[in-house]
């Protein structure tokens, strides 16, 4: 579908924000505003390029660093009366090709949009047949209005006659996290809600934007349960084995080169105590990297855990072992953070990457843990299999 409906994602990011300043680079769970949006697109089946436009080199720089392409936007599009609009056609006229066929404008002030949240827009936009969509909630509230003298007033019900919330006639919420365009349609009316407008609706909790510091708040609150509970849904119904890759995982994939030569690198000590949960769980772990370093090997020793190190092709070595530990593909976690791992990502029950994976790890994992190689990533682990089994009972 990324080649037919050629779509474009638009992220603007302006420096300026006077209710909190630097906004989009705020962080919750761990991410600035903007590198969450980014992801978001990243991940979505149907988004085919990703653009930030922004006026700022700090959100540029971390909008790159994140995967997304740049367009720096002028000062007079960038003050505080111009138009969201002004800032998605600057990107058409400065981007380079053909034309994308639909356009998506996403908001990195709603941190809560999934990747889902994208693809269900673009689906409403052909599905329908519209020329433009917005993400919305469903909205059962009774709204009020005062009049001049400060006497309430009903909008959008009867004061006469009194209903049920729920026999009110279907209203909607835009929420501001998602607006998709036929392109054509957008450059001759220059309105986001240009032609025929459907609405596509979003789960309620994903329906957060930030206004204020007390946004930012509730919001990580929101997310961290939100990923937390997403990430224990994915996990095998029985976990028989996690395979952890060793550099960028157990480690933050840094290495330490003395005068003489030797070979070091930085360590998580929560990581083994929680190895030893995970084996008193009745729970294999066994490292599978690619390092031909001896650390690696006498990391896996001193934890009491079997290591595969120096494996250029990982999938056979893993395949292997599996079998001849009696194990399916389909009841092993593997934790991974690069190309290398891609393929054994793919392969098993549930394939995770780390916080700080690289780009082509993130799109081929089943979904991304809170935590950065080398901060204590086996611990994420064993909380996500005891919530799940938490769960279960």
């Amino acid at each position: 579908m990324r080649e037919s409906l050629g779509t474009l994602a638009v992220i603007p990011a302006r420096g300026g924000s006077k209710g909190i300043p630097r906004k989009n680079l705020r962080e919750i769970c761990g991410r600035p505003l903007i590198e969450h949006a980014v992801r978001a697109a990243l991940v979505s089946r149907h988004v085919a390029r990703v653009v930030v436009s922004t006026d700022d080199q700090e959100i540029a720089q971390v909008a790159a660093s994140a995967g997304a392409e740049i367009v720096m936007r002028p000062a007079d599009l960038s003050t505080d009366t111009a138009s969201s609009e002004s800032a998605l056609l600057h990107v058409l006229d400065e981007l380079a090709g053909e034309a994308p066929e639909i356009l998506v404008m996403i908001q990195c002030t709603s941190p809560l949009t999934m990747s889902e949240d994208i693809d269900r827009a673009i689906e409403d936009l052909v599905d329908r047949d519209a020329d433009s969509v917005f993400t919305a909630t469903s909205f059962h509230h009774f709204l009020w209005s005062k009049d001049e003298a400060g006497m309430a007033s009903p909008i959008n019900h009867e004061d006469a006659e009194r209903k049920r919330r729920q026999d009110l006639k279907p209203q909607y919420l835009e929420n501001g996290a998602i607006y998709a365009m036929r392109t054509a349609v957008f450059r001759e009316t220059q309105r986001r809600f240009c032609g025929r407008t459907a609405v596509s609706l979003m789960p309620p909790e994903r329906c957060w934007e930030i206004d204020t510091t007390d946004d930012l708040a509730i919001a990580e609150r929101l997310m961290c349960k939100e990923q937390i509970r997403r990430l224990g849904s994915l996990l095998p119904q029985d976990v028989r084995a996690v395979v952890l890759d060793f550099d960028g995982v157990l480690t933050d994939n840094h290495l330490f080169l003395s005068e003489d030569g030797a070979e070091s690198v930085r360590l998580n000590r929560s990581d083994g105590l929680a190895v030893g949960k995970l084996r008193r769980m009745g729970i294999d772990v066994v490292v599978l990297s690619g390092e031909r370093n001896l650390v690696v090997a006498h990391r896996c020793a001193k934890l009491g855990i079997e290591c595969l190190s120096g494996i250029d092709d990982k999938l056979p070595v893993l395949t292997d072992w599996a079998k001849h530990q009696g194990i399916g593909l389909e009841q092993i976690v593997y934790v991974g953070n690069d190309a290398n791992d891609v393929e054994c990502l793919r392969a098993v029950g549930t394939g995770l990457a780390v916080a700080d994976a690289r780009q082509v790890a993130l799109r081929a994992a089943d979904g991304s843990l809170r935590t950065a190689g080398g901060d204590g990533v086996v611990c994420e682990v064993v909380e996500l299999i005891e919530d799940r089994q938490i769960e279960r009972k």
